[in-house]
């Protein structure tokens, strides 16, 4: 597409050199003499840049300037003078100018100044695609109730300061809860910032929230700021809290109450503001009475909780789930748009989704690389391995044949764990264990089994002190 630039100028010999400059260069040019007649211009077409003289007949340049900015917001505003003060090009660059230059004109001054102006128009039109997609990917779909619900307290406590616990299964969507919170607040120009508390090495992970100076640990040779100091002023989300090591909640607590940090190696407390959104799969209640986690801090963080309903109990969600990650991936990858026939859709609604929506966006990828037809039907989602499972109504009743021969605890045996909550953790391992032995020790035939994720699992037999053949 030629670029489109509009020279203003109440100068006719002025607009005619610039004329042949810009032609000479393969540019499209129109021209307008008076302010009135460029606004005129810039409401019927669309314009790359403008070339826009300070001293005009009628409205002067920097009326002209706020006004067209108005009308055409994404067109890039260069500004010329014969008599040009450093107030002019400041008031200039305030009103949105992107830049400003001198008469008499200089031919390659001018040429740079278009080229630097087409470059920041082509470089904003992709920010805003970026942001556009980016949005459309953090969008929360569904209709249900149970998605309005949590729409619903999205909206209650975004504009606050209130500190957020999302609660949920893994792949419900926790973050898309967490980046809704952000970005209704008034933090939203702000950084989010993610912390996943279970990916980062207990040796490392205090390093990564705090920052560390110079020296502080073996390999530190640069000083480097922590997660807190870039969420200054915006949104930290600590993902999977419920994995932090204790030590780490006791800083993360004082940083909650005392809005102070102190590098890893350093000595001086670094004031933050931050609000702080976490999530987890845990029951942080059950961690508290394991004392795996700390009291004060659940306190601190389940200001407002908001829970995150699994795939299971908002399937009719499921076909605008589809719909979404069908389009975003068709999209993404360059591929004619595709569709699910209705067989493909009762099949997918069918399945007991234990991985939630993540497992869902995940199937729905695989479909739309390995489909070679426009309609998707059944016979497709097992050739891409999305094959139909019985619908069940929960995690937990994918491994009941595993386990409905399981005998419960004798009240003797309880009492001999501890109570209620370390039974629990009895009877867990025996399932896991019992699971493991259909499976001949696989891990990931073990968690379909059981209704959960691979990683949950791994996480829940080290907990348990469970080993796996793998």
């Amino acid at each position: 597409m030629t670029p489109t630039i509009l020279v203003v100028d109440d100068e006719k010999n002025i607009r005619r050199t610039l004329g042949m400059i810009l032609k000479s260069q393969g540019y499209e040019m129109l021209e307008a003499e008076s302010g009135e007649q460029a606004l005129e211009i810039l409401a019927s077409r669309a314009v790359h840049v403008a070339l826009l003289d300070v001293r005009l007949p009628g409205i002067d340049g920097l009326e002209t300037l706020q006004k067209g900015r108005a009308v055409q917001p994404d067109t890039a505003f260069v500004m010329m003078s014969g008599e040009a003060t450093v107030r002019a090009a400041v008031q200039a660059t305030k009103d949105g100018a992107n830049d400003f230059l001198e008469k008499p004109l200089d031919r390659d001054v001018v040429l740079l100044a278009v080229r630097n102006a087409l470059r920041l128009v082509h470089l904003d039109r992709e920010v805003r695609e970026y942001r556009a997609r980016d949005a459309d990917r953090n969008r929360i779909v569904g209709e249900s109730a149970a998605i309005a619900s949590v729409r619903e307290q999205i909206a209650r406590v975004a504009p606050t300061n209130g500190r957020v616990l999302i609660l949920g299964e893994s792949g419900t969507g926790k973050e898309l809860v967490a980046r809704a919170v952000h970005d209704g607040s008034g933090r939203r120009e702000k950084p989010f910032v993610k912390v996943n508390c279970a990916a980062i090495p207990e040796e490392l992970i205090e390093s990564e929230m705090f920052g560390s100076v110079r020296g502080a640990y073996t390999g530190s040779v640069r000083s480097h700021d922590g997660k807190f100091l870039q969420a200054d002023a915006g949104t930290l989300f600590l993902d999977e809290v419920g994995d932090m090591s204790l030590r780490v909640q006791a800083k993360v607590l004082r940083a909650l109450q005392e809005g102070e940090i102190e590098k890893v190696g350093g000595t001086d407390v670094v004031r933050v503001d931050v609000r702080v959104i976490a999530a987890t799969n845990h029951d942080l209640s059950e961690e508290v009475a394991a004392g795996r986690f700390r009291e004060d801090l659940f306190f601190r963080l389940n200001v407002v909780p908001i829970q995150v309903p699994p795939l299971r109990d908002r399937r009719e969600d499921i076909p605008l789930l589809c719909d979404h990650f069908l389009a975003g991936y068709c999209r993404e990858n360059g591929f004619p748009q595709k569709r699910l026939s209705r067989g493909a859709l009762e099949a997918l609604a069918a399945q007991a989704w234990p991985g939630n929506v993540r497992e869902l966006q995940n199937v729905i990828e695989r479909l739309v690389i390995f489909s070679k037809v426009p309609t998707i039907g059944e016979e497709d989602l097992a050739a891409a391995g999305a094959g139909t499972r019985v619908r069940t109504a929960g995690p937990a009743t994918a491994c009941a044949e595993a386990v409905e021969q399981a005998p419960p605890p004798a009240i003797e045996e309880i009492q001999r764990a501890g109570g209620l909550l370390e039974a629990r953790r009895l009877f867990e391992r025996r399932c896991i264990e019992m699971c493991l032995e259909r499976t001949g020790g696989n891990v990931a035939q073990a968690a379909r089994l059981l209704g959960v994720e691979r990683t949950n699992l791994h996480k829940k037999m080290r907990s348990l002190g469970i080993q796996s053949d793998e």
